[in-house]
């Protein structure tokens, strides 16, 4: 079969696939390959282009596929949705890859940056630390609600709580004091884990040239910059900064008709993560703003003035993804704002 393009949805165990010639014409359908026959039945087909829908294990899928020659192409399920013609209530795996098979063809698809082992091995260690991050948050709301149904309400810094609950540990009734002693202990061993996983992700940052480019900007931190690394690694897949900044969710979206153009708020698609990295390096920015006379601090003093502190949190971070973008994009030719 020559000049197929082939749709295929992924699944645990049973695959779907659907393939088309040139014409658009179905010659390769099948609704049921086992997870032990998809590379063999891949490698029996001749260099293609194949479209997956972004889910778990479509990264990896992706490396095994380009190994046989084939072009692979990761869709966000959103842009797949428009081709699925049964619509809701025909919702099937033969009609999802029929669908991909139709999405993945479109001259202006747009498609979800492949990564590579190196990639995602990263990514598992900001994933673990987040998750941590995640779980120190739950059990410190879990303590505020007990500890709040005696009387004692502390202030949202976690070193004041700590104190605060340390101070009045001894007076709790005896089963109150054994379960806030035992969630501070749990909590102790998150932070250690916290810690563990900051760490490795500092000494990965010392090894990587391109997370040391982009730590020279301003609000771009070991954190953010290695998850940008390991979520986009060099940009190839976006066209400009405005486009990586709109698929990590920081553009207005628009409501636009009989051209009067409409903006609303950020659209928040794409990868939360990185997403509140770039805001939480836009607060330091404007904290720091105050005591600086660059240009950078002077436009975001202007744009808070302007806009009021949230609107300039969001555009200071679209600002630094595309600025990140710069960077990987050009390497060395990239000049940093004066």
């Amino acid at each position: 079969m020559d000049n197929v393009t082939l749709g295929i949805d992924l699944a645990k165990n049973v695959f779907a696939l659907h393939g088309v010639d040139a014409t658009g014409k179905a010659v390769f359908v099948r609704p049921d390959v086992s997870r032990k026959k998809l590379i063999e039945t891949v490698a029996n087909i001749k260099p293609c282009l194949i479209g997956m829908e972004a889910c778990s294990g479509a990264h990896h899928w992706s490396r095994e596929f380009q190994k046989f020659g084939h072009t692979v192409r990761i869709i966000a399920p959103k842009f797949v949705s428009p081709y699925r013609m049964e619509g809701k209530h025909g919702k099937n795996d033969a009609a999802d890859a029929k669908a991909i098979c139709e999405a993945v063809a479109r001259p202006n698809m747009k498609f979800v940056p492949a990564k590579t082992v190196e990639q995602q091995s990263l990514l598992t260690v900001h994933r673990a630390r987040e998750g941590y991050v995640s779980s120190r948050v739950e059990l410190i709301n879990r303590m505020r609600g007990i500890l709040s149904e005696f009387g004692h309400v502390f202030p949202h810094s976690e070193k004041v709580f700590r104190a605060g609950v340390n101070s009045v540990l001894e007076d709790l009734p005896g089963h109150t004091n054994f379960v806030i002693g035992d969630l501070l202990n749990e909590l102790d061993h998150v932070e250690e884990k916290i810690s563990t996983y900051s760490r490795q992700i500092a000494e990965i940052a010392k090894t990587n040239e391109q997370v040391k480019n982009l730590m020279k900007l301003p609000g771009i931190g070991v954190v953010t910059a290695t998850a940008m690394v390991a979520t986009i690694g060099n940009a190839y897949e976006f066209k400009s900064g405005r486009q990586l900044s709109a698929w990590l969710g920081l553009t207005p979206r628009q409501n636009s008709s009989g051209g009067k153009a409409r903006l609303g708020k950020i659209t928040k698609t794409g990868d939360g993560y990185i997403r509140k990295m770039l805001v939480m390096g836009a607060r330091s920015i404007l904290l720091q703003a105050e005591k600086r006379e660059d240009s950078v601090s002077q436009w975001a003093k202007e744009l808070r003035a302007r806009r009021g502190y949230g609107k300039a949190l969001v555009a200071i971070a679209a600002k630094n993804a595309r600025m990140c973008w710069a960077m990987m994009k050009l390497g060395e030719g990239f000049k940093m704002p004066a």
